[in-house]
């Protein structure tokens, strides 16, 4: 009965509401109600009966929050026996004072239920972050020590806007104050929460003003004077609450957008993170990356690897490739219509994660699989790697192409895409390419625990394949086999028959055997076809297939989805069988490895390529300091020596002996001038420049090449050998360096005072040694055309040749006529030329002018140096005469002069080019040394061939092993922590 009495009396209420609305006439609808009214609505209602409130009133313009998470406030009692009459202003009032009573209250509770349900759906937002708590800023946990965010604030919320209290007993409040001693009396920390707590304080306190100013309307008549002041006050509060309800609306919206921010932060794959920590590896990353150090350690795949992988395998255009598109959601895949374009086995290691992106081994570049233009960009980086790794004169290759997809909803796993078997080979194709496949296809299928992803086009004959005869060869009792029948909508259109379908998938009409069976769809032949447009179509067939319908293919055995996690579930139950296997049998190879390291090098240590590399770089780049260290005499004394074996020749014959033949001194200083100048101009500099690279070569050379006794490591001589060679042909002098050359050496050689008997004396004995040099060639020359001695003849039993005996008397005579006239010129007259002739004739020796003229040469050469020899001497007391610039003197020395000329050219030149060497040249030579090791460095093929023999390969082998053991031994570890 109360509940009857209390329902007619919150009727009453709304009634007088309806009576009583400024400016509305008539009776409200239900809808038009207070919040209040109609969540007490009950079924005696003559009219509607109860129905779910909706929040959004007609009074919420009253309060522009309808999510405020309030306290309870105490109402004041309802009264009963009051009768409204339209004339009488003290209920009039009332009736008003009654309004705004139940628009506070009703924007109150609708506000807190609105609040309670957004608080909800925020928290459903926010993921689970016991995972991720080291990615959430500090501040959110200290705040949490004071707050619970999780319990005490919702609670609050859902307490203050529960209407199933409004239910209570008449005597009972709607809202249930909160106790003194309760957490409200908490000490709150400064921020966003700590404001929330207060703002929701003042809000209770405007609501309890109000209301007693409210309830000192309805108690007395006798405060009708001060209705003007008394409204202000109401007015004044209420627009107070308003404000304070924005600034609580935009707290809470400063909140909702942080969680955002946070939420994203957390979906990210940020390796860093916030406090710079590396996120754990996911299972299938590190299985990856054992298969990828497996694979560099032996491409040829000759090692014993039993690793599980899915190897993907069929028929050339028979969907394989399509098939692994949807297993990994993108088109990843070059396309072509008939072509070959799987031209190299593609490993595609799949995981999940927030972003579907795709990425390389060897790079860091992300393509976004959901951008067009990305994956147009991966199918070109595909397609050029496998171009790359297809060398001249071949179709396919055996090396790996690695790629990493991760996205939401990727079953994990490794697959392996491997080049389409053909049947014949067309033109173009390499003519074993046939016979190459089919032996890549086999290396990937032999491994016992790969699982074979069997791909069979649905729309020709069963007849025609030929991957089923391989594969039943490789696993004859079908054991870890998987058959895929793809094209099913065109298998059904075309084949009579569908009981043949029925046959392919229940394994009756292959001879082959595989574990389990599956038909997939992957879309209508169009290579623009997105993969969620495939997906519906795949979807919308078989739900219309009559091929499902009369139960010739089950469920299960439908769909690229089914048979991506059939292939997960395979493939994880064989990594868990036998994973632990192959991490005994590496084990047993390291142990086998490293005795033999041990009895072959027991006192070496195990450094592999790189570290070699290394080594030598160090000592190689020592060596090219050791250049710096070269004292400047040293290469003052190399340069002059070096410079003058390759001008001397120039000097004693263009220069010395033509100035020599000359009657007076005045003539010979004039001819000397005239030809120093031109060879200055045109080709000392040059010269000198050429020997002082050869000279930085070959010293570069010693240091390079020379032993180092005991540490000397024989390694590494084809390296520096190498590394010599290019450093040799990158290295270019300077060019500014001959101009500044050629003016030093012409201002060298315009100096013709000797200052003292030192540079005298020193200028006789060069002149010495250059004649002395030339001598012993000439007389060398003459032994050759002449033949040996008669000395040489009785000791050693040799004979002259009839041309050498020719030359033996035109000689003899020649140096009968040098007798007569030793101041001969330097050449034969004509008649000279016949008289010798003749005389010879004479004696029976028929010669030609030219062999005279030829002998001649050299006679007089050997004359001419004799006598400057003599000459030599007699100039050692000329000095004196020197001084006086020979007048009154019959002694003339002015080929001392010019030899002392030359000799001081020389060693301001190789000053001047010793200063150029260790200022600059010997730095950019380090400079080039450096470039030439750091691209080394870079090219792998390049270490392997300058870095060869067993000791390289052994170390080489034993840390690929090891590092192969080690994460092994990591993802065991994983694994039986995820079980």
């Amino acid at each position: 009965m109360w509940r009857l009495r209390r329902a007619a009396v919150a009727c009453e209420v709304c009634q007088s509401l309806v009576k009583h609305s400024s400016g509305t006439k008539g009776s409200l609808p239900l809808q038009k109600l207070h919040l209040v009214s109609r969540s007490i609505y009950h079924s005696h209602h003559p009219i509607l009966k109860l129905q779910r409130p909706h929040f959004r009133t007609s009074f919420q313009q009253f309060s522009s929050l309808t999510n405020l998470p309030l306290r309870k406030l105490k109402l004041s009692p309802i009264k009963y026996g009051y009768q409204p009459h339209r004339n009488f202003w003290p209920a009039r009032l009332a009736a008003r004072l009654l309004k705004l009573r139940y628009l506070i209250l009703g924007s109150a509770v609708g506000g807190g239920y609105t609040a309670k349900k957004t608080f909800d759906q925020w928290k459903d937002m926010i993921p689970d972050l016991s995972d991720y708590k080291w990615i959430v800023p500090d501040i959110v946990w200290e705040i949490d020590e004071y707050i619970d965010l999780g319990h005490k604030l919702v609670s609050e919320v859902i307490e203050a806007s529960d209407l199933l209290l409004l239910l209570g007993s008449p005597g009972e409040t709607a809202f249930r104050a909160t106790d003194p001693g309760s957490e409200s009396d908490k000490p709150y920390r400064k921020g966003l929460l700590g404001e929330l707590i207060l703002l929701q304080q003042q809000i209770q306190e405007h609501e309890e003003e109000a209301r007693r100013a409210a309830g000192q309307y309805s108690t007395s008549h006798a405060q009708q004077k001060r209705k003007v002041s008394d409204k202000e006050k109401i007015d004044q509060l209420q627009e107070e609450l308003l404000h304070t309800q924005l600034k609580y609306q935009r707290i809470l919206e400063r909140l909702e957008k942080e969680n955002k921010e946070l939420r994203k932060l957390v979906l990210q794959k940020d390796d860093k993170g916030i406090h710079h920590r590396k996120l754990k590896k996911s299972l299938i990353d590190m299985y990856s990356e054992v298969l990828d150090v497996l694979s560099d350690y032996d491409a040829s795949y000759n090692t014993q690897d039993h690793l599980p992988r899915v190897v993907v395998v069929g028929d050339q255009s028979a969907g394989k490739t399509s098939v692994l598109e949807m297993i990994a959601q993108a088109r990843i895949f070059p396309r072509g219509s008939g072509e070959m374009m799987t031209r190299s086995p593609v490993k595609v290691t799949l995981s999940e994660g927030p972003h579907h992106v795709a990425l390389f081994k060897d790079s860091s570049r992300e393509f976004d699989l959901t951008k067009e233009e990305d994956l147009a960009a991966l199918r070109h980086e595909i397609e050029l790697r496998m171009r790359k790794n297809v060398k001249e004169g071949c179709t396919v290759s055996p090396e790996t192409i690695s790629l990493n997809v991760k996205g939401p909803g990727l079953q994990r796993m490794v697959l392996v895409d491997l080049p389409g078997v053909i049947n014949t080979v067309t033109s173009g194709m390499a003519p074993d390419t046939k016979e190459t496949i089919f032996s890549i296809s086999k290396a990937y299928m032999q491994n016992p625990n790969a699982i074979i992803l069997c791909i069979q086009d649905g729309s020709v004959d069963a007849e025609r394949s030929i991957v089923t005869d391989l594969v039943s060869q490789m696993d004859p009792h079908g054991r870890r086999t998987i058959f895929v029948l793809t094209k099913v909508d065109l298998a059904e259109k075309n084949v009579a028959s569908p009981s043949r379908i029925q046959q392919i998938i229940e394994g009756k009409l292959f001879p082959m055997k595989a574990l389990g069976y599956f038909a997939v769809v992957t879309g209508k032949g169009n290579s623009s076809e997105s993969i969620e447009a495939i997906r519906d179509y795949e979807e919308e067939f078989f739900q219309n297939s009559k091929l499902l319908k009369t139960s010739m293919l089950k469920a299960h055995q439908v769909t690229t989805r089914n048979l991506s996690l059939a292939v997960s579930d395979c493939f994880w139950k064989m990594v868990r069988e036998s994973v632990e296997q192959q991490a005994d049998s590496f084990k047993a190879t390291r142990f086998n490895l490293e005795t033999e390291w041990k009895n072959n090098y027991p006192r070496l240590r195990e450094l592999d390529r790189n570290e070699l590399f290394e080594k030598a770089k160090n000592e190689i780049l020592d060596e090219v300091i050791s250049l710096s260290q070269v004292t400047p005499k040293h290469w003052e004394e190399i340069l002059q020596q070096s410079l003058w074996e390759r001008v001397s020749t120039h000097v004693i014959e263009n220069i010395y002996l033509p100035a020599a033949q000359t009657m007076n001194s005045g003539t010979f200083n004039t001819t000397v001038d005239i030809k120093l100048k031109q060879w200055t101009d045109k080709q000392l500099p040059n010269k000198a420049v050429e020997v002082a690279w050869e000279t930085l070569q070959e010293e570069f050379s010693r240091f390079m090449t020379e032993p180092k006794g005991k540490e000397h490591d024989d390694i590494f001589d084809k390296l520096k050998e190498a590394v010599k060679e290019e450093t040799i042909k990158r290295h270019k002098w300077n060019d500014f360096a001959e101009d500044s050359l050629r003016v030093i050496q012409h201002n060298a050689l315009e100096d013709r005072s000797i200052s003292d008997k030192q540079q005298w004396d020193a200028a006789i004995y060069f002149m010495e040694e250059a004649l002395q040099a030339r001598l012993k060639d000439t007389e060398n020359a003459i032994e050759n055309m002449v033949g040996p001695d008669w000395k040489k003849r009785w000791l050693y039993w040799k004979n002259r040749t009839q041309e050498q005996c020719v030359h033996n008397e035109t000689k003899n005579e020649l140096e009968k006529m040098l007798k007569c006239n030793e101041e001969h010129p330097a050449y034969l007259a004509s008649d000279e030329i016949t008289t010798v002739r003749k005389n010879l004739e004479s004696r029976g020796v028929e010669v030609d002018p030219s062999l005279i003229k030829d002998t001649w040469h050299q006679v007089y050469r050997r004359h001419f140096l004799k006598t400057a020899l003599n000459h030599c001497n007699l100039c050692r007391r000329g000095f004196y005469y020197y001084q006086r610039h020979f007048v009154d003197s019959e002694l003339e020395c002015n080929d001392v002069v010019l030899f002392w000329r030359i000799q001081r050219m020389l060693s301001i030149t190789a000053n001047t080019l010793r200063q150029q060497l260790t200022n600059t040249e010997v730095r950019r030579l380090e400079k080039n040394v450096k470039e030439v090791l750091e691209d080394f460095a870079e090219d792998s093929e390049k270490k392997v061939k300058l870095l060869t023999g067993k000791r390289v390969q052994l170390a080489e082998d034993l840390k690929k092993v090891r590092e192969i053991q080690e994460k092994l031994d990591a993802f065991i570890e994983a694994l039986h922590q995820e079980k």
